[in-house]
């Protein structure tokens, strides 16, 4: 015991977590993340050491760029590492005589959130409104290389089936390859939608032809055409014929003794889920004025 109390030189490795690095510049992915220090201490330090992991502190803000390169100098590193050793141990070498850090100039850029979500709905149920992602924009930081070619960020893929209710869920982000040294404010994103009841019904819809020959005028049979619009009840009763309109391109008809025109609808209401014409063409006269 009494050998233990004695004065020893030795080595021994320090392991490294930098601190202090300025908002500017990020840490890269090629730190070095321990060193090794000569010490003078008593035998009961070194055994001490030998059962607990050294870690030291290191002031990033003290470096200095140099030739590219962001650099603490041996005085520097000896300065930090001695404040924060006990007073009954010196520190007497390094086996370097600067530390260089991997640090590069950030860039910081707002990125859109897509869903890549698929929603298979309970028959006769709809979502209302868009999709609401939280949030919608993420905060990349890093090299301008990197990160300058991003356009969006794209969840997981996540399927739901059988919805008939509102849902919300928490999803991952699935980032880029090629990304080492960029780093984003948020992993996961929560994706919400309501979910509505919707019905059916039919209107009646004049037909308007468009673009016919000046001087005549062009009759359909029928002139009425039926219109099937799926939206919420509250929606549909809301709704009249005169929220359609179906137009017919006289323009389009290739061949007039077949007398037939094709139909589409270029008007319809916002926000309803899907309308679709039960005839898409109906038979014409065109008669001289």
């Amino acid at each position: 015991m009494s050998n233990l109390s004695e004065s020893y030189e030795s080595r021994t490795k320090f392991t490294v977590n930098y601190r202090n690095v300025p908002d500017t510049l990020l840490l890269g992915k090629n730190i070095i993340d321990e060193f090794e220090a000569k010490l003078r201490t008593s035998g009961f330090q070194f055994l001490y050491y030998n059962f607990v992991k050294k870690r030291v502190n290191i002031d990033v803000s003290k470096a200095t760029l140099q030739n590219g390169r962001y650099v603490l100098t041996e005085d520097v590193l000896k300065k930090q590492i001695d404040q924060q050793l006990s007073q009954n141990i010196s520190l007497l070498d390094l086996d370097r005589n600067q530390l260089v850090v991997d640090l590069y100039q950030v860039a910081s850029r707002e990125i859109p959130v897509s869903a890549n979500l698929n929603v298979q709905y309970e028959p006769n149920y709809i979502m209302e409104g868009e999709l609401v992602i939280s949030p919608t924009h993420i905060t990349v930081k890093g090299p301008g290389s990197e990160i300058d070619t991003l356009k969006q960020i794209t969840t997981s893929a996540i399927s739901l089936e059988n919805v008939s209710d509102d849902f919300s869920e928490e999803i991952s982000l699935a980032f880029p390859k090629g990304l080492d040294n960029t780093i984003f404010s948020v992993n996961r994103v929560t994706v919400s939608g309501k979910v509505v009841k919707f019905s059916e019904k039919v209107f009646e819809v004049p037909v308007k032809v468009v673009n016919f020959p000046e001087g005549y005028q062009v009759k359909t049979f029928p002139n009425l055409v039926s219109v099937l619009c799926k939206a919420t009840i509250e929606q549909l009763k809301g709704l009249s014929s005169t929220d359609f309109e179906v137009v017919a391109d006289y323009r389009m008809v290739r061949e007039p003794e077949n007398n037939m025109l094709f139909l589409q609808v270029v008007q319809e209401p916002e926000g309803v889920y899907d309308v679709k014409l039960l005839e898409n063409r109906v038979n014409f006269v065109l008669e001289q004025l």
